[in-house]
């Protein structure tokens, strides 16, 4: 049976078409918004971690500064204590009080030097304490963001199986709407909806305005729009129109209708009394 050419089609049947193709396009945009959030999500664990782990490698490499200036500082204190030990032995050989006072004040320098590097370690082991807190709390962080990665990861990978697999049988699906769709209208149809915000090229009338952009549509256009004769598009924001019925769905009444109706049931009901 050769395959009928979809430029025979009536355009009824071309909305048709192009509403299954909507349809189905819009539940692949659906399936890739869900598994789209979690590749971002684990994008940003995976930064945070490697941004912790520099910082970690910081901390530690502040940590061993201080502990090279504590030991060199002890190392300047082993040397002040032996010059002191030095010149005290001296004190006993000295031939004058000019000699004894130069040697007294070199002693108390030194003993003065050894009192600032005490000092100075001290200081030292205070921040070596506080970067070994801040160390435990980024390692901390570490940990709970592998934690979480591998959750989200696991997570992803069970989604994208998921909606892998239906995601493939619902192009399978719109591959075949498309081969029922003349080539010029449906490069029509995914350039209109390619410029839409929210993906749709094909809506029907809602309360008598576009589905689309909620533009309100003349009442002789909405007629053309239900006699299935030509394809129409909103004046407003380019979008194929159909009709609620086409899109098997159930005509909601515009306010005006309704108001309209109101009317008159109650001229009708003051006529009867």
């Amino acid at each position: 049976m050769a395959k009928k050419d979809p430029t025979d089609l009536t355009v009824e049947k071309k909305l048709e078409a192009l509403f299954q193709l909507q349809t189905t396009l819009s539940q692949i945009d659906e399936k890739r918004a869900l598994r789209g959030e979690l590749p971002l999500e684990v994008q940003d664990l995976e930064d945070e971690i490697t941004g912790l782990r520099t910082r970690i490698e910081k901390i530690e490499s502040e940590i061993q500064e201080f502990k090279a200036a504590i030991n060199q500082k002890r190392g300047d204190i082993e040397e002040a204590q032996a010059i002191v030990a030095r010149y005290k032995e001296q004190l006993n050989d000295v031939k004058n009080n000019r000699e004894y006072d130069m040697l007294s004040k070199e002693i108390v320098f030194q003993e003065l030097e050894i009192e600032l590097c005490n000092k100075k370690i001290n200081e030292a082991l205070v921040r070596i304490d506080e970067k070994d807190a801040l160390l435990k709390q980024n390692q901390e962080q570490v940990e709970y963001k592998l934690q979480t990665l591998e959750e989200k990861k696991s997570e992803l990978d069970s989604i994208m199986q998921e909606t892998r697999d239906e995601e493939d049988k619902l192009k399978s699906k719109a591959k075949t709407l498309e081969d029922k769709i003349e080539e010029r209208l449906l490069n029509s149809f995914k350039r209109i909806r390619k410029n839409a915000r929210n993906g749709l090229g094909v809506v029907y009338v809602q309360r008598d305005a576009c589905g689309g952009c909620f533009n309100k549509i003349p009442p002789q256009r909405q007629l053309d729009i239900k006699m299935h004769k030509k394809i129409i598009v909103c004046e407003y924001c380019g979008r194929i129109l159909i009709d609620p019925e086409l899109a098997g769905v159930k005509a909601v009444a515009s306010t005006d209708e309704k108001t309209k109706k109101r009317s008159s049931k109650r001229k009708k009901a003051e006529g009867e009394g």
